[in-house]
């Protein structure tokens, strides 16, 4: 699919003069800087030297000091205290991240993942019922429970308390618990509101270790986990999630605690880690525990603290991993099929499909992979307790959680985020709500927003990468959402050679301009454009910049995301 090619605007000039000298850095790089809204030089020491002393004050949190105190008060009355969350990564490495931080001042803790298939998202009833029965008379949940009224009020019933720790938006009225941490309340002043689930569990052991005269590292020990959870919810690292990320991958690369240690080993990657490598190597494995069985899995083996038990319980997720990829494989090809065969179904701004035998733990990954080839707002539906249930995913740019609430007279239940959400349908409200998505998203959304775009940061000349540029690049990182790894853009460049076709489809040349240096690239996805391509013809490209290593040889290489051929070009 051919992507629009967007240019960010240059900052303000003298300001990037001025920083640039400062600095003693390219132009370039200041100009990305001071887009991102660092423009001054004390802004770029806090950003390129970033320190947990910047991480904010967990009390600014509204009802924190009620959650601590709450949590204080049960641990002196010795009350069983049982830690509720979600089954995804976020959720797991949340549960993993507060169970292990207070079983350390009370023996009566224990931990509890909501079963997807049989219980499904949030808060269950199940859940409190075994509350009650086991006798725990404070649940933390985390990652859920924010839109939870009822199952709240439910528990009061038997005298159980809740503290809920959660990330997501929430509804017009806040759950009846004794604490709600959300930095997403309308009456909460935490002066960030991108934290992860697992990111406000951080915050509550910090508060604790904070009120109690505690060592920091007693908290500080969890920022691998904390950082996975950021990685794998795609939440922004900007601000404090950046400060997370990037101690967090130190702590990875450097101690990782055992159970992420034997998941590096069972990946093939042992060090080296960027947030990149966590998404696609230690998240996809973390989720297919809950996906494909019982997510506890995945919170035994980031309990573990014995080698032996974490590789047992790494080498069996990613058996459960093998297995989704399996899974989500036939699936997208199944929906793939559905949509290709219906005329209708091509010519719609959204996606709805829908089978009863697809396996409910991988149809958000088939959402995903749908939106990719079609890119529009996409929501796939399996059976499930006689109930449609599904996942939905959107396009940059377009609220889909919005959308979701325009059709809320079809759906039973929905929450989530702008870009993903879940969701749960009646057999019968299956076609009016599809016919209600399409309207409301048709007259919504803007073309533009329906074509996948390149963000370029930068033009550059190819002449201006060293080591020196590249190594300050890299101190920019980790990269994420609001802070993606810079696009460049470059004109008039010319191949050296012959392109080459590798993998599948992927495209790998050597360029140059006219005084620059050789670079390799390579293009994935790219493959179309071998046959455009010949020693006389220019093209722009826009890429990022990555380092290569080959056989213990590390070279600079140009990812491209893009080629346009000039139009007076001449091709043979």
């Amino acid at each position: 699919m051919e992507k629009r090619w967007a240019q960010v605007g240059h900052g303000e000039q003298e300001t990037v003069r001025k920083l640039a000298h400062e600095l003693n850095i390219d132009p370039c790089l200041v100009n990305i800087l001071v887009q991102r809204g660092i423009t001054s030089f004390e802004e770029a020491r806090h950003f390129f030297r970033p320190s947990l002393s910047q991480l904010h004050d967990p009390f600014l949190m509204k009802d924190m000091e009620q959650a601590v105190d709450r949590i204080a008060s049960a641990i002196a009355n010795q009350e069983k205290i049982l830690v509720y969350g979600d089954y995804d990564v976020d959720g797991t490495t949340a549960v993993a991240l507060t169970y292990s931080f207070f079983s350390h001042f009370t023996s009566n803790i224990a931990y509890y993942i909501p079963d997807r298939h049989k219980e499904g998202y949030g808060i269950s009833t199940q859940g409190i019922d075994f509350a009650n029965v086991h006798g725990y008379t404070l649940i933390i949940a985390l990652d859920c429970g924010i839109r939870s009224i009822e199952k709240v009020a439910y528990a009061k019933e038997f005298g159980i308390d809740f503290i809920i720790c959660d990330h997501h938006l929430p509804g017009e009225k806040i759950p009846d618990a004794v604490a709600v941490l959300d930095p997403k309340r309308a009456d909460c002043d935490y002066p960030f509101k991108e934290l992860s689930g697992c990111g406000i569990g951080f915050k509550l052991a910090q508060a604790y270790c904070t009120l109690n005269d505690l060592p920091d590292a007693d908290y500080e020990q969890y920022l691998d986990l904390a950082m996975v959870s950021i990685a794998a919810d795609i939440v922004p690292i900007i601000d404090e999630n950046r400060i997370l990320a990037y101690y967090g991958l130190l702590k990875l690369n450097e101690n990782p605690c055992c159970g992420l240690k034997a998941l590096m080993q069972t990946a093939g990657k042992t060090e080296a880690y960027t947030i990149t490598d966590v998404v696609f190597l230690l998240a996809p494995r973390i989720n297919a525990a809950g996906r494909m069985g019982d997510a506890k899995d995945a919170v035994k083996m980031l309990l573990s603290d014995e080698v032996l038990l974490a590789d047992e319980q790494s080498a069996f997720i990613n058996a459960q991993n093998m297995e989704r990829k399996s899974f989500d494989q036939n699936i997208t090809l199944e929906a793939l099929a559905i949509i290709e065969e219906s005329e209708e179904l091509i010519k719609r701004k959204t996606t709805v499909v829908y089978h009863q035998s697809w396996n409910k733990g991988v149809i958000g990954i088939v959402a995903s992979r749908l939106t990719e080839k079609y890119y529009r707002p996409t929501i796939v539906l399996t059976e499930s307790n006689g109930m449609y249930t599904g996942s939905a995913r959107s396009v940059i740019g377009y609220d889909l959680y919005e959308a979701l609430s325009s059709c809320s007279e079809f759906l039973e239940q929905f929450g989530g985020h702008k870009y993903a959400a879940g969701l749960t349908i009646r057999p019968e409200n299956l076609e009016p709500f599809s016919a209600k998505f399409e309207q409301i998203v048709s007259t919504t959304i803007s073309e533009n927003l329906l074509v996948p775009e390149i963000h370029i940061d930068c033009e550059l000349e190819l002449t201006q990468i060293d080591s020196k540029f590249y190594r300050i690049l890299m101190q920019m990182a980790p990269f994420g959402p609001l802070h993606m790894a810079p696009v460049f853009i470059s004109k008039d460049v010319k191949m050296v050679g012959f392109p080459q076709i590798v993998g599948t489809n992927h495209l790998k040349l050597s360029i140059k301009q006219q005084n620059s240096a050789i670079f390799d690239t390579i293009g994935f996805g790219l493959g179309t454009y071998e046959s455009l391509l010949t020693p006389n013809t220019t093209f722009s490209i826009c890429y990022t910049i990555e380092e290569n290593v080959w056989r213990d040889q590390k070279r600079l290489q140009l990812n491209i995301k893009g080629i346009k051929i000039d139009k007076d070009s001449h091709i043979n």
